[in-house]
């Protein structure tokens, strides 16, 4: 499969730069996107070294690749299939697999690993639908599928397949809020909201201290309205 042609690639190499200014208000202008994003320079290699892959020329795909590795510290194979408009924001330990496949307008915090679980050929990256978003340092790993709008949050471990517009949080991740329950910001962004991530297992945790609580009281109650036994009565039950 030969793949989109050179004029497609610089068409999306456009769209790679211009989706920055969008989700990153550090963000002041194309030119430093440009020249000082590491995100940039890792999607502008790989849709190069994807172009030459595609044409047989895999180990001028690879070399290319692995020169973008030692000058972005991010790692994309260049057999991976990526959507339009990708974003990676500071980039630094960020991997990508072979046959992962990414759709549009996704976006990958530091250290997120797309990664396989199997040495066996075939499918073994997980595939992102359009606009996931993957906090800092989220694992998400075999050929699952993350659903369109959904979010993984920071240092997740996710084995299994989320459905579209999900929250999921922990090790392994747990699904802990829907696409409704999000603060939308103009122009239909969604609010990141890191600092407000819920803690699946803390919330376990608590239920099953509000638990033992309610029981001790309950408990007492009991051991309360019983009828006290006097000497006489238990002296009877002995002798019986």
């Amino acid at each position: 499969m030969s793949g989109p042609g050179l004029g497609a690639i610089f068409a999306q190499l456009r769209e790679d730069v211009a989706c920055v200014a969008g989700r990153d208000p550090a963000a002041r202008g194309k030119l430093e996107i440009l020249l000082t994003y590491p995100g940039v320079h890792a999607v502008i290699h790989y849709r190069l070294a994807n172009w030459l892959w595609r044409r047989g020329f895999r180990f001028a795909a690879r070399f290319l690749s692995w020169s973008s590795r030692l000058a972005t510290n991010i790692d994309i194979h260049p057999a991976a299939t990526i959507g339009p408009r990708l974003f990676i924001d500071h980039g630094a330990g960020v991997v990508i697999g072979a046959t992962a496949e990414i759709g549009a307008d996704v976006t990958l915090y530091h250290g997120v690993t797309l990664g396989g679980v199997s040495w066996s050929e075939g499918k073994r990256h997980p595939t992102l639908e359009d606009g996931v978003l993957c906090g800092a340092g989220a694992k998400i790993l075999g050929p699952i599928r993350i659903g369109k709008g959904a979010r993984i949050g920071a240092n997740s471990v996710v084995v299994e397949e989320v459905p579209p517009g999900a929250t999921v949080v922990g090790i392994p991740g747990r699904i802990v809020r829907a696409l409704d329950q999000r603060r939308i910001l103009a122009g239909g962004r969604v609010d990141l909201e890191h600092h407000l991530m819920p803690d699946p297992v803390g919330e376990a945790l608590s239920y099953l201290i509000d638990r033992v609580n309610f029981l001790e009281v309950r408990l007492s109650e009991m051991r309360s309205g019983l009828r006290p036994v006097d000497a006489g009565e238990a002296e009877a039950r002995e002798t019986f």
